[in-house]
């Protein structure tokens, strides 16, 4: 196999996070301990689903921002997560009065919201025409531009979407960055808010949506299970790089490691995930310790979950870490499900408590969380896998 590059250990200097399960460390962590999910019905039109969304008083706090600048008031809820997430994690990394930090958010999907919402409006015109803000507002560059704009950042902007590993190729991208010399600090993540009719009427369209039936609706990591079931969430992640070690760091990333499989099908992975075996095997060549955890993709689908676990059984053999997922919890983020799988991970391991599966009690439990990997694939084969180290 060909050997990765060298990288240089990564200082994680703060994250931040909107999701179903809120906006500070203090509220996320209370709700992982939670045994109940986050999912609850969306009702359009003509279709609906479960799905994982914002609690009423973050919200509030997205509408609170729009009441900051008459722009935001053009921009599509994705965006504006992606400047709250990024606002709270460059405060908390001391970056306030810097500008020279790089910037990559992406998306799996990008604006959603807001190209339904102007699409549904230029069929129902019957002069074929748009709204004028169309174009910019709904570009995928949308995301880091705004986010620049609102933190006044001078370093590299970008944007990306490489569907639901896109939030670790982020991570990816900024690492590249900072190893080659070309920037110091990075800000980097992905935002989602997939929660609309088309996209919901798009995954049901290919059967791998869950019905809606039990206690818990989606059955992430249940191998056993005998129909799919994803649900898809909202929500978004950022995170603060700087190269080497810092006395304020939380946290290590330690290696990473990426792979993509030949394409047989638009959204099939082989069932042993040969692009995860190989992503994984790429992040534990630079690892210097035994991995405790590994936050798992695990959408919810029969395929997807099973395919995922055998690439671990092939890469671990009779020496399988602890697995687990945040799925069942807060649905499929999509892009954005990588990095608020690293949120867990840090979590994890600063609490040195093992987050589980209420409906799967014979998961193992890990005596010590000192390195966590965190894997994440995309439709096609588009894997990343990433090793967290306590510090």
């Amino acid at each position: 196999m060909r050997k990765l590059f060298k990288m240089n250990l990564i200082s994680i200097m703060s994250y931040a996070s909107l999701s179903p399960l809120g906006s500070t460390k203090v509220d996320v962590w209370k709700n992982y301990m939670d045994q109940n999910h986050f999912l609850k019905s969306y009702s359009f039109e003509n279709v609906s689903g479960l799905a994982g969304g914002l609690s009423e008083e973050d919200r509030e706090e997205l509408r609170e921002l729009i009441l900051e600048n008459p722009k935001y008031t053009s921009l599509d809820t994705s965006v504006l997560m992606g400047i709250y997430v990024s606002r709270n994690a460059i405060k908390k990394a001391g970056w306030g009065g810097e500008s020279n930090f790089g910037i990559n958010i992406g998306s799996s999907r990008g604006a959603t919201e807001l190209f339904e919402k102007f699409y549904d409006d230029f069929k129902e015109n019957s002069l074929g025409k748009t709204h004028p803000l169309t174009s910019p507002t709904t570009t995928l560059g949308n995301l880091s531009t705004w986010v620049a704009d609102d933190l006044q950042s001078t370093g590299p902007i970008i944007s990306h979407s490489i569907t639901c590993s896109t939030g670790l190729h982020a991570v990816l991208n900024g690492i590249a960055w900072i190893n080659s010399g070309m920037s110091t600090k990075f800000l980097v993540g992905a935002t989602e808010a997939p929660n609309t009719a088309f996209t919901i009427a798009q995954m049901q369209a290919l059967k791998i949506y869950s019905d809606g039936s039990g206690a818990y609706p989606c059955r992430s990591l249940d191998l056993k299970k005998t129909r799919n079931t994803m649900c898809l969430g909202e929500g978004a992640a950022v995170f603060c790089l700087e190269k080497g070690e810092h006395e304020n760091a939380i946290a290590y990333i330690e290696s990473v490691g990426y792979a993509t499989e030949k394409l047989k099908h638009n959204i099939s992975i082989t069932s042993d995930a040969e692009c995860f075996k190989d992503s994984m095997n790429r992040a534990l060549e630079n690892t210097k310790g035994d991995i405790d955890v590994i936050v798992m993709h695990a959408p919810g689908t029969l395929k997807g979950d099973s395919s995922e676990y055998n690439a671990i059984k092939k890469v671990f053999k009779n020496d399988t870490p602890c697995i687990t997922s945040n799925k069942w919890k807060i649905g499929h983020t999509l892009g954005a499900s990588g990095t608020l799988s690293m949120e867990l991970g840090l979590l994890m391991m600063e609490y040195q408590q093992f987050i589980g599966i209420p409906y799967l009690p014979e998961l193992k439990t890990p005596k010590k969380i000192d390195r966590v990997l965190v894997n994440a694939v995309g439709f096609g084969g588009n894997a990343v896998s990433i090793v967290l180290r306590r510090k």
